[in-house]
Formats: structure tokens, sequence, C-alpha cells
């Protein structure tokens, strides 16, 4: 067990549910910029070093933490541990019950219940001023849910200088794993430019849109590679006016997944070989690329893995590890050489889901883990 008084399942879900119930949309940075600010204020008032990066391009803040040094020990370098604030739910879309052991809610388990071990656990060793091994630096972000645009860069700035990153995005599947290997995320648009006529009486003087991008489409279809690692999905679809004009413009977004950077390269490019005019006279137009790069599973991945596997263990649960096809702000960290470990969130269901919930009675066990890491993690 930590050092750090954690409190009772009961009692962190008292408190996690005012961070539930205070929406957070990606799209909302008034919303979100109002939890971060109730993250900031108490930790200011317990003595952390913060630091708000005001939000750009349309999205929130970025919040970072930092716990001072304490008579010589937590010095060297820092361990990260970052999560997120926004989550992919329009407001009302979903409320907050509480059914069992389950705690539904919108983001609750992705990953307000994680974003909340990690600011509680660095709030509490600083109340309780327990001593870490090493500096701890806290790191809350708005657009995870949209590919980090605006916090890449921070992340990346804040993990240069760490001994190891901590994710506490959700734990996955009924094994509730945590996450040692991520797949790389990409994501394309494909537009699709045609020549509008009326489809009875002059269909011959049309080029199709829609019928040029359901070729596409195929094709991209095509590239699946279940055994590889590498898939392909095209959604949102768009395209045509009316069913009597020959539409000339349609077009859809790409979602990838790839194993490894190399074929994340291949990807892209063979969908930017689609582009170009067409035989029919139409011509297709391809933006966008990778976005994460993979993480990938090394000996210092899996020796922190173990340290974790212990703490769990001692506490009183197992913690088997997977490999997972969505994509975190651990692939970034990770593709630095910085050792990553993820899923270290709560455990539950449905991420992006209606059912999206949390196990609640294992908040304080894996809460615990967390915070054991950070009080013992360090070179």
């Amino acid at each position: 067990m930590p050092a750090t008084q954690i409190g009772t399942s009961e009692r962190l879900l008292e408190e996690l549910r005012g961070w539930v119930e205070h929406e957070t949309p990606t799209t909302d940075p008034a919303a979100i910029n109002g939890l971060m600010g109730k993250a900031e204020a108490e930790l200011r008032a317990m003595g952390a070093v913060v630091e708000r990066i005001p939000g750009t391009r349309g999205f929130g803040d970025h919040l970072v933490a930092r716990t001072p040094g304490q008579g010589g020990v937590g010095q060297g370098r820092p361990v990260l541990v970052a999560g997120h604030l926004d989550t992919v739910w329009d407001h009302g879309a979903l409320s907050y019950r509480v059914e069992g052991d389950k705690a539904f809610g919108p983001g609750i388990y992705d990953m307000k219940a994680g974003s909340f071990f990690a600011f509680h656990s660095v709030r509490e060793l600083l109340r309780q001023k327990v001593a870490t091994r090493a500096p701890i630096t806290l790191l809350l972000t708005s657009d995870e849910e949209v590919g980090s645009p605006t916090s890449r860069a921070l992340i990346e700035r804040e993990a240069a200088g760490a001994c190891a990153v901590l994710i506490p995005e959700p734990a996955g599947g009924v094994e509730k794993c945590c996450v040692t290997a991520r797949k790389g995320t990409g994501r394309m648009v494909v537009k699709v430019k045609g020549r509008s006529a009326h489809s009875g009486g002059n269909w011959q003087e049309g080029a199709s849109a829609v019928v040029t991008l359901a070729r596409i489409i195929t094709a991209i279809h095509g590239m699946v590679d279940l055994d590889g690692g590498t898939t392909t999905n095209c959604a949102p679809i768009w395209g045509g006016t009316r069913p009597n004009v020959i539409p000339n413009e349609a077009g859809c977004e790409v979602d990838i997944r790839v194993a490894t950077a190399a074929k994340g390269e291949e990807l892209v490019a063979a969908i930017q070989a689609l582009a170009g005019p067409q035989p029919d006279g139409t011509e297709v137009f391809v933006t966008g690329g990778m976005n994460r790069p993979p993480m990938v599973e090394t000996p210092a991945v899996l020796a922190l893995y173990e340290q974790a596997r212990a703490i769990a263990g001692r506490i009183g649960y197992d913690l088997p590890k997977q490999h997972r096809g969505g994509g975190s702000d651990g692939n970034f960290t990770a593709a630095m050489g910085i050792p990553t470990l993820d899923g270290l969130g709560g455990a539950g269901a449905g991420a992006h889901a209606e059912f999206e919930h949390i196990l609640w009675r294992e908040l304080a066990p894996r809460c615990a883990t967390l915070c054991e890491l950070l009080e013992t993690l360090g070179d």
C-alpha cells in the first residue's frame, strides 16, 4: 500500500461524481476550463507549483502542476502522470447514476476516473507531506479526444525530462489490464469533386463524385490486414444533394491504425496515391496523415509494468497487461523513448458508448497502485 492515505472507494466516488457531473465536451472550452480551475485551486492550496497554459484554436486550457522538493528528497528527473479532462459527450447526452457495482456517466471511464486518480494522488501526497523518490509532474489536458492538437508539444516537453510516464487511461477488458503497447493512429480526409447534371435528361454530362468515392472507399477497405495489425475505417461519409442530381461533391474521413511506424508511412502513402484526376472526369483530393506513433512494448516498459503489477499484487489484485488498438497520449511519450505505462485508470467498460461505466468498488485499490508508483519511481 502507498504511504499516502487514499481513502475508501465510497469517498473517491463521491468526489469523482462532481467531476463527472461537471460535463466537459472537447468542444466546450469554457466548461473544461471550469473543471481545470477547480483542480488548479486545490493543487495550489496544497503547495503545488502550477502553470496554466491558455487554450488555443478553440480548445480549453492545459494545466501543469509540480511537487516541490522536500529536504533533498524528491530531486532528479520527475515522474510525469498525464490525463485529459475532455470527453466525447455533448452536454446532457448521458447522466450520472449508480447501479450496484457500476457507476455510469459521461466520460467516467474515459477518462474522468483516471484523471481524478492522478489529481487526487498528487493532492494527497502534498496534503499529507509524503516524501517521494522523485518529483512529480501532473499534466491535465483538454483536447485528447480529437488527437491532442494543442497539447502534444506540451506533453512532449514535459516527458522529455521525465524518468517515466504514467497514463491513467481506463483499464481494459474483462481482465482489467493495463497497457504496454498501442497501435499508431492516423486520420485522413478524402474529398471528391465531380460534375453536376440532371440525372435523367443529361446523365452523360455528369461525373458522379459519389461513385468515385465508393471506389476509393473500397480500395481503402482493401488495405485492411488484421493479421498484420492494420485497420482502416471510412466514416462519416457525405455526398450529393438530391436523387435527380448527379453529385458534384462527396467525401469521407478515414481512420487508420497500424502496429509499426513503417506501416503507417506505407499506408498513408497508399491512400495519398489515390488522389488526382480520375478517368470519369472526377478528381480526388486527400489530406491528413499519421497522428499518433505506435507505442511499442520495450524492456523498459516491461520493467515499469512489473513494478506496477507487484504493487497491485500487494494491494490484493492481479494486473495483467495488454496491447490495445486505440491511441492515447502515451503514444507520444513512448515514441520519445521514455518508459511509459498506460491503462492505469478505472476498471469498467463502454468508452464512447451509452453504457460507459466504471466498477466503482475498485476505485481505491487502483488509485492506490497509481499513487504508490508516484511515490516509488525514480532514477
